[in-house]
């Protein structure tokens, strides 16, 4: 196990933009709170990066010259984990929404405030680390230790190892946030939960009033685990109340 008193090293954040003021700016801004910085301006030198290094997030611009933002975010949520928060400065809500249903944490509108753009790092990264933390704890914890695994409708959800598979074995990549709300509908089986609930549950998880997250991330959900998303039959929409996973969950070990 790791000596309880070494240091964490700083984050490493990769901002991605086409304009090396704004590079320039964000650089200045994270390494001036410690945070460790790689620049790129394009998406040859993004895939390029990821390939070499370990990243703990990505700002990434959505107006590149060589290729969409939102299809960069999906070749990087394809490779990898790492925490997304997308750069618009189209003012567009469905750019928003749609990159949020790829896969990113969070988005900033340009012209933004740098003092939102270090909440909005800080709040994703403490959501990342807390998820490295409970990984590394189940990790370490005895090889005999008993698992409680949550099945229904065909699918294994195993909340120690943060994994979600068919019953077949076929993995299914969720991010961190998607995760956690299955775990929670999962837990709370045929219970309505409000929005509000639903934030209360999510604990880790900063809210702010700009948020649409919880919307974003059932449509997100029902893409990876409905037979057809369009008609949802697993995760149902009780108007005006919120949601609710109407299937059997049974408990087991795994």
């Amino acid at each position: 196990m790791p000596e309880p008193n070494v240091p964490r090293a700083p984050a490493h954040i990769l901002v991605v933009d086409d304009e090396p003021k704004v590079r320039l700016m964000l650089r200045r801004c994270f390494e001036g709170e410690g945070y460790r910085v790689t620049e790129a301006g394009n998406s040859a030198e993004v895939l390029d990066l990821l390939g070499k290094s370990q990243f703990d997030l990505v700002t990434l611009d959505l107006n590149l010259p060589d290729v969409d933002g939102l299809t960069l975010a999906r070749d990087i949520r394809a490779r990898s984990a790492v925490p997304i928060i997308m750069v618009t400065g189209k003012g567009d809500t469905i750019d928003r929404v749609v990159g949020l249903e790829l896969g990113a944490d969070d988005y900033i509108t340009k012209p933004f405030h740098l003092r939102e753009v270090l909440a909005r790092v800080r709040a994703v990264l403490r959501r990342s680390a807390a998820t490295t933390a409970a990984a590394e704890t189940t990790a370490g914890a005895p090889a005999a230790a008993d698992r409680n695994v949550l099945a229904f409708a065909g699918w294994v959800l195993d909340p120690a190892k943060r994994e979600l598979r068919k019953e077949c074995g076929t993995p299914c990549e969720l991010t961190t946030s998607e995760f956690d709300l299955l775990v929670l509908l999962a837990n709370n089986a045929n219970r309505v939960m409000s929005r509000d609930q639903i934030m209360d549950g999510l604990k880790g998880h900063d809210w702010t009033p700009y948020d649409r997250t919880i919307d974003n991330l059932v449509v997100r959900l029902r893409r990876k685990i409905e037979p057809n998303p369009e008609r949802p039959t697993l995760i149902k929409t009780v108007r005006g109340v919120g949601y609710t996973l109407t299937a059997d969950v049974t408990h087991g070990r795994g």
